[in-house]
């Protein structure tokens, strides 16, 4: 069988319309995706460069500006947190060190009263976490 060789696919005008209305359901979709709530925890931690971290063994707890103590992605009490970081510390060979992850917010007296904690469980050393500096070009010597 011969094929005509002028023989075209597409006889009709491109129509514009159907790519117009998936492209605005995609505007659409996107914008609604943003309004979405993100899950986690919102934490203002401070600012600091240029410090220390550790090669020890950490457990994490984190404190937000309302007071709430988090540990393991759960909202705990401080006996519920004096009880889970006495565990940690059985189960470790090593001794494990406390990262506090702490809002701006938050008080002096909780860091302390959190620090009392991990003292009471085993821990001898306790850790703030900080945001690195971001240094610019200019800061550079």
């Amino acid at each position: 069988m011969k094929f005509p060789r002028n023989a075209r696919l597409l006889r009709s005008t491109f129509d514009v319309a159907p790519f117009a209305i998936v492209f605005f359901l995609l505007v659409i979709f996107l914008a609604l995706a943003a309004f979405l709530p993100t899950p986690g925890l919102s934490l203002h931690l401070p600012v600091a460069g240029d410090l220390p971290g550790t090669d020890k063994p950490t457990v994490a707890v984190a404190i937000d500006a309302d007071g709430r103590l988090f540990f393991a992605n759960q909202i705990v009490t401080e006996s519920e947190l004096k009880s889970h970081l006495l565990d940690a510390a059985k189960k470790s060979h090593e001794p494990l060190t406390l990262i506090v992850q702490a809002d701006q917010a938050v008080t002096y007296g909780q860091l302390v009263q959190l620090t009392l904690l991990a003292r009471d469980a085993g821990m001898r050393d306790v850790l703030l976490a900080t945001l690195p500096r971001v240094s610019s070009e200019s800061d550079q010597p």
